[in-house]
């Protein structure tokens, strides 16, 4: 059967389920996240305090629309990630002037999608199609809520709206929001690969948000090698400086979101989806289990095989543990 394609040739990937792109690391912080009692609930409740209308006037009426009439290039760019995604609501995209390289899926009940006016100077349009694909996995998977959460705990937790209620059980909960948000960033530059169908747009992308648009300056493969040193280089120590480092971000560092792109790539299962072999939305309900559960393992495997210093200290130090305490039970059955 041959593959429907857009009139830029892109493949269109029919009732295409997050299941197909969602990072293993990204399921299952959410997973944990959503498990705790009550956790949705509390959550919609804060949000009941400001609600989609607030934030969605706030746009309306301090940034620009996108349409046919108002960024119509980008306008068209967004059309065929829609077309490409198989996503019939079209979430609303606004543009907001500011210098700063960002975008932002914002919402809960009917999320929306901004793009700082910054990136339209940063990116071709091969790679703002990534940025819009992008923001739309975020839809798909459901992190809007979170990510818009994340977002008003900070600034409660820092009374920048006169509620300083910065204690250690909203610490706590933030600190988990912000780990899992970088994970979910994973999932959410897989669903821009898949729409852009370009690997060089995609590390592309990265390689710009590290160091620019000076692309003449820049060498995608030698940003793919500077990836392996951050990953390999040091010890124990180094490890922890950058976790350390990492924490304060919302994002995972370029090379890093670059690396994982890399490896999802040369695991087949990207030319997986291209080839129509991936899952469908009509049938998610019945999978939810059986995918957590490969989920779950997967990430186990991908922990195991992680080159980074502090993450083999960390293997090594509980196979140790392992190791004694089995030989503690041996000697106990012996006495």
């Amino acid at each position: 059967m041959n593959a429907c394609l857009t009139s830029n040739g892109r493949i269109v990937l029919p009732q295409l389920s997050v299941r197909a792109f969602e990072h293993p690391a990204d399921r299952a912080a959410l997973h944990t996240l959503r498990s705790v009692p009550g956790f949705d609930t509390l959550l919609r409740g804060l949000f009941g305090l400001i609600g989609d209308r607030s934030v969605r006037y706030l746009h309306l009426g301090n940034a620009v629309r996108v349409g046919d009439q108002q960024f119509s290039r980008l306008d068209g760019l967004y059309r065929e990630c829609l077309e490409v995604l198989d996503l019939d609501r079209r979430p609303e995209l606004f543009v907001v002037q500011t210098p700063v390289v960002n975008a932002g899926a914002i919402g809960v009940d009917d999320p929306f999608i901004v793009l700082h006016s910054g990136s339209l100077q940063l990116f071709d349009d091969d790679e703002l199609r990534f940025v819009l694909a992008h923001e739309l996995g975020h839809v798909m998977s459901g992190h809007a809520l979170y990510k818009t959460m994340l977002g008003l705990l900070l600034r409660l937790s820092f009374g920048y709206i006169g509620l300083p209620i910065a204690g250690m059980a909203v610490l706590g909960v933030v600190a988990a929001l912000r780990e899992w948000d970088r994970k979910s960033e994973l999932s959410a530059d897989r669903a821009g690969l898949l729409a852009v169908q370009d690997e060089a747009v995609a590390y592309r992308v990265h390689m710009k948000l590290a160091g620019g648009g000076h692309v003449g300056e820049m060498s995608v493969e030698a940003f793919e090698a500077q990836a392996l040193d951050y990953e390999r280089a040091g010890g124990v120590l180094d490890g922890v400086i950058k976790l350390v480092n990492l924490m304060q971000h919302t994002h995972p560092f370029s090379v890093v979101r670059l690396a994982e792109l890399k490896r999802w790539v040369e695991s087949g299962s990207y030319a997986a989806v291209l080839r129509g072999e991936y899952p469908r939305r009509s049938d998610d309900e019945s999978n939810v289990a059986k995918e957590l559960l490969e989920g779950l393992r997967s990430y186990q495997e991908s922990y195991r095989q992680s080159k980074d210093p502090l993450s083999r200290f960390m293997k090594e130090l509980t196979q140790a543990g392992s190791s004694a305490l089995e030989r503690a039970r041996d000697k106990l059955r012996t006495l």
